[in-house]
């Protein structure tokens, strides 16, 4: 390999904010071991926050640092799914919620926590009676994705999309929004043209970036899962135009259809299964990365020249890792495997 392409390989690592980018010429490898088994990118230290959690998915931290986690708690279907309160101090687990179906999604706003099932998004206090935001929601037979809280007072969730034959089911693979001050807000249409827009975050340029989970098979061929910048307002491709805008001829896609449709900022394999992302604590314009079903925790830049981004290797040796959450300078990770919560530091 030439002199050129070995600087090239080191660019790239560093665009993506790899902590230990120094003078080497090589982009660095997972060097560091935590006492757990994990690799993760020398200059970057991980240590367990949290034990003992059954099939954790979405979490937040409250203001008195304790974690507030979403488990499936059962097998997927069982209807036995919960949210729990954890001090990572004690260890002590307090049960919020009980007897839910597939939580995928919690958030913390005014006050409120809010759930999002399998079909079903409620709001309320901790402790208090619960208000139901929407009910009978579109899926695809599994689960919709997570919540994430808007600087603009709203909640944003997504529809996973399910079709009829060549026709999407009403409602399903869109994203909505939900005004978190007023009670009786209705859900109002953000986004269209999504499989499974399972997890977004925005970066503090205002851009909103989403995971797309594309699994199925169109024109007879899987598709790869993505991250794109969404744009309000906008109809996203699915199921006309598929992974990086690949037309869909069996549902009326075609190259100019596909050439209007938002492009792809990162592809991953079809079936890697981006359950979330987050914003890099550690770098500007970068985004984390969950491949849940790669067992890995990847990072991209979100520079638009370098469209599809490089995905860089950030951590592995991971069950199923899960969900993301950039806070006071750090990183944390759920792995829903092993029931555990990392946290993620420079170090």
């Amino acid at each position: 390999m030439t002199i050129f392409c070995l600087r090239l390989l080191f660019a790239l690592g560093c665009a993506v904010g790899v902590a230990g980018c120094g003078n080497d010429l090589t982009v660095p490898a997972l060097e560091s071991v935590s006492d757990d088994g994990l690799s993760i990118r020398d200059g970057l230290a991980v240590e367990l926050v949290v034990d003992g959690l059954r099939g954790p998915t979405q979490f937040v931290i409250d203001e008195d640092g304790n974690v507030i986690v979403a488990e499936i708690n059962g097998g997927e279907n069982d209807r036995t799914g919960r949210v729990v309160r954890v001090d990572p101090a004690t260890a002590a687990v307090e049960v919020l919620l009980d007897g839910l179906d597939k939580p995928t999604g919690i958030a913390l706003d005014g006050g409120e926590l809010w759930v999002m099932e399998r079909d079903r998004l409620t709001r309320g206090p901790i402790g208090g009676d619960r208000r139901i935001v929407a009910d009978g929601l579109p899926n695809n037979g599994r689960s919709q994705g997570t919540l994430t809280v808007l600087p603009n007072g709203r909640i944003l969730f997504d529809t996973s999309g399910s079709k009829r034959g060549s026709n999407v089911v009403e409602g399903s693979g869109r994203l909505f929004t939900v005004a978190s001050t007023d009670p009786n807000a209705p859900p109002v249409e953000y986004a269209s043209g999504f499989k499974h827009a399972y997890a977004h975050a925005m970066d503090s340029d205002g851009v909103l970036w989403s995971a797309e989970m594309t699994d199925g098979s169109f024109d007879g061929l899987p598709a790869a899962d993505e991250v794109v910048a969404v744009e309000e307002g906008v109809d996203h491709g699915w199921p006309h135009c598929v992974g990086d805008n690949r037309p869909v001829a069996e549902f009326g896609g075609d190259a100019s259809r596909c050439l209007a449709v938002p492009v792809s900022q990162a592809v991953f394999a079809p079936s890697a299964t981006p359950t979330s992302l987050a914003v890099s604590p550690f770098a500007d314009a970068v985004l984390w990365v969950v491949l849940w079903n790669e067992r890995r925790v990847v990072a991209i830049s979100t520079d638009p020249t370098l469209r599809p981004a490089p995905v860089v290797e950030v951590l592995t040796g991971l069950d199923r890792p899960q969900h993301l959450l950039s806070i006071d300078g750090s990183m944390y990770l759920s792995d829903f495997g092993t029931g555990r919560i990392h946290r993620i530091t420079e170090g």
